[in-house]
């Protein structure tokens, strides 16, 4: 299928062939008809990816602290890339659209094939052919509304939420700053509620627009004819001033809220729907005691995941008008007539002039508020796309294909293995079908899916890396090794005992052993030099283990209950370290947690030579500590290892100090042993039975702190891991 992309570093559109995005639970595939550009919130995103990266830092404040906190924490270098990688990738454009349904995923009542849907979300409703769609987020169009019109109903639910936020009432008199298409569709639902309207904008066209949906008295601020609306305002509130001002305009300047201040009654209320400056007039908003309100999007639910991707809807006893009833609204006016978007519609071009489209935009050449995509027929449903670019296969490498590739796999993972010689980059697959060719073109894989099986029976993929989110990686993990794949599976391995329970039986049945785990950290150079410089362990060890996590972001898929706890999918990390050191597997875990937040976790791991590992995993410290530091003691020696770029070693009467300028993880290293280990046939880097065992210790944490006690570290049952003789062929045979 094709899609509409903007590279965000260098501002280059492209119309992208891409697969078309899988059919997942919780959704339906829609065959886009029509799809709406919002001229303010596109045409903004384009002009931003145009600045330097200077400009870019300075546009987007809020990650601009991000970047500055990760080099604190993970250093310059891995921040560096992380950062990279985001900006030269292709972002989608779009979030409204109307289409039909092709394909119900599992748990999808409400919505049917052939059924007309209205569709929004700048992750789903994208200019593409095909967009898979969460439910909340998709609604039915109603007999009788044209296509056309149902295409504006993200949009129209934008300006309907705005009002709702005003309160405003009938006979009341509002001012509209800004008369873009949302300022548009506002003076149509405002004149259909009942409330006197007056607008400004900068552009006449759209002030004679507004006035013939019914807005009293229209102008540009500034000139002679914005007199007629200061007049009109006065006629209409015996010169008391309006009771809302709505903000739907953009720029860089503060003229709309100065404007929205002045022309406000005493206790008025400004709602900023657009996104302009907001250098607020101090004395005429304390002198009228203005109520400025802020509209967030479609409405409540909004960037909600629970919401909007797991489909948890709000009861209406408590939450009238979520985002999907505003679309519902919306459509329904459409379908009595009470609201004509039509006259609205300026333009109506076929997709795969896109890029031209926005080109004529940008320059001025195409001014209309509504400007339509048009999409055609269709070709058939295809999830798999080839790379004209890809790299040519080398005879005796170890070919690969990669379940996954977000941005910690793009960034670490990807980089080291497009890099090596030994391998091919044969497939990847993704759920979004940009991220799919995002990683084709990049990494210059053979070939992009949005189908993961496909790679897990392809006979031409000899191993798999599975960097997806936590709850899949169990269930991908046994279908690859019962393929008869090699496979590297980001951490954690298993997210309940039933999963751990099912890996195990799976290699015992298949004998295929072929498997690792991501835990990288017993591969950095550094932390492998200062174990050497320590020398052999001949007594027991103390080790104390300080990461500073930080708080999550709100909404991050890290606290989802179905992707385990955070420390369930972090803290095998640490876990595999302090056992590394010590040469054998924990025995016993007990934890003391804070409460209720578990915010704070101390995890002891006693080992049955008497050592013991503690962990102090906490969120709520400050950003700015780095966020792993590791002290060990024993054999008459000590040391520090901080943040894999310094360590410091107390023996005998020296104090050794070793730095590194980069703060290598050992992602690379981890990465080459796997692959010489499934090219060479040898035993893998880190032995079946430890990755159990420490997959074993991070579940146990959970059931620790639920039962505070201690929970001795039983594998399988407390049996023996037996593993049947492997027939697997190794790379160089395939």
């Amino acid at each position: 299928m094709w899609l509409i992309a903007q590279n965000y570093k260098s501002g280059e559109l492209s119309l992208l062939e891409v697969p078309v995005p899988a059919c997942r639970p919780g959704g339906v595939l829609v065959r886009t008809a029509f799809s709406v550009i919002s001229s303010g919130t596109e045409m903004m995103k384009i002009s931003e990816s145009k600045l330097s990266l200077f400009g870019k830092a300075r546009a987007r404040p809020d990650q601009m602290r991000k970047v500055i906190e990760s080099v604190r924490q993970q250093g310059l270098l891995s921040t560096y890339h992380k950062v990279m990688s985001r900006l030269d990738s292709y972002t989608p454009l779009g979030y409204s659209l109307s289409g039909t349904v092709v394909e119900v995923g599992g748990a999808t009542e409400h919505l049917a094939v052939g059924q007309r849907v209205a569709c929004a979300g700048n992750q789903y409703a994208l200019h593409a052919e095909y967009n898979w769609v969460p439910t909340n987020m998709c609604v039915p169009i109603p007999a009788g509304v044209d296509p056309e019109q149902a295409a504006f109903t993200t949009v129209a639910s934008v300006a309907l939420q705005g009002m709702r936020q005003s309160e405003v009432r009938l006979g009341e008199t509002a001012c509209v700053v800004g008369l873009g298409l949302l300022g548009q569709i506002l003076v149509r639902l405002l004149r259909g509620a009942g409330v006197f309207v007056v607008g400004v904008d900068v552009v006449e066209d759209r002030c004679n627009m507004a006035e013939a949906a019914g807005a009293g008295a229209c102008a540009v601020s500034g000139t002679d004819g914005f007199e007629r609306v200061r007049r009109k305002i006065a006629d209409l509130t015996g010169g008391q001033g309006v009771d809302c001002t709505f903000i739907t305009a953009g720029g860089s300047d503060s003229a709309p809220v100065l404007l929205a201040a002045e022309l406000s009654r005493d206790r008025a209320r400004v709602i900023d729907i657009g996104k302009c400056r907001l250098d607020l007039p101090w004395n005429d908003c304390y002198e009228k005691e203005l109520d400025f309100r802020f509209s967030r999007s479609y409405g409540p639910g909004r960037y909600d995941p629970l919401y909007e991707e797991a489909g948890i809807d709000y009861p209406v006893g408590y939450v009238r008008w979520t985002e999907r009833r505003n679309m519902e609204c919306i459509l329904a006016l459409l379908a009595e007539g009470r609201l004509n978007l039509k006259p609205l519609i300026t333009d109506v071009f076929p997709f795969k002039s896109a890029v031209q489209v926005y080109a004529r935009m940008n320059t001025g050449a195409l001014s209309g508020p509504g400007v339509l995509f048009r999409y055609g027929d269709q070709a058939p449903i295809k999830r798999v796309t080839a790379n004209p670019l890809a790299r040519p296969m080398r005879s005796g490498n170890l070919r690969l294909g990669v379940i996954g590739a977000g941005s910690y796999a793009s960034s670490m993972l990807l980089p080291h293995l497009a890099a090596d010689p030994r391998v091919d980059l044969v497939a990847v697959a993704t759920n979004s079908a940009l991220s799919a060719a995002n990683a084709m073109r990049k990494f210059r894989f053979s070939r992009a899916s949005t189908d993961g099986r496909e790679l897990i029976t392809a006979t031409d993929i000899d191993a798999v890396l599975i960097a997806t989110r936590h709850g899949s990686h169990a269930q991908l993990a046994c279908e690859a090794l019962r393929s008869g794949k090699a496979v590297f599976v980001e951490k954690p391995l298993a997210i309940t005992k039933a999963s751990l329970a099912e890996i195990i039986r799976t290699v015992q049945e298949t004998g295929n052993d072929r498997l690792t785990v991501g835990f990288n950290r017993r591969f950095s150079p550094l932390l492998v030099a200062m174990k050497a410089e320590w020398g052999p362990r001949t007594a027991a060890h103390v080790i104390q283990y300080r990461v500073n996590a930080g708080l999550l972001e709100k909404g991050s898929w890290y606290a989802n209950p179905d992707e385990g706890s955070r420390f369930v999918g972090e803290g095998g990390h640490f876990i595999d370290t302090a056992s590394w050191w010590l040469g054998t597997d924990p025995s016993q875990v007990s934890v003391v947690a804070t409460s209720p937040s578990r915010e704070g976790l101390i995890v002891t791991l006693a080992y049955a030579d008497g050592s013991i590992a503690s962990i102090s995993y906490v969120a709520h410290g400050n950003p700015r500590v780095p966020k792993e530091r590791i002290e060990i003691f024993g054999d008459g020696k000590a040391a520090s290892f901080d943040n894999f770029s310094r360590y410091e070693l107390w023996r005998s009467r020296r104090t050794i100090v070793r730095r590194s300028r980069i703060a290598d993880k050992g992602q690379r290293h981890q990465l080459a042993a796997f692959i010489e280990a499934v090219k060479s046939g040898g035993p893998m880097a880190i032995p079946f039975s430890s990755l159990v065992a420490t997959t074993t210790a991070t579940l146990a944490v959970e059931e620790s702190i639920a039962a505070n006690a201690p929970i001795p570290v039983q594998l399988a049952g407390n049996e023996q891991i037996s593993i049947s003789p492997c027939s697997l062929s190794s790379a160089n045979e395939a």
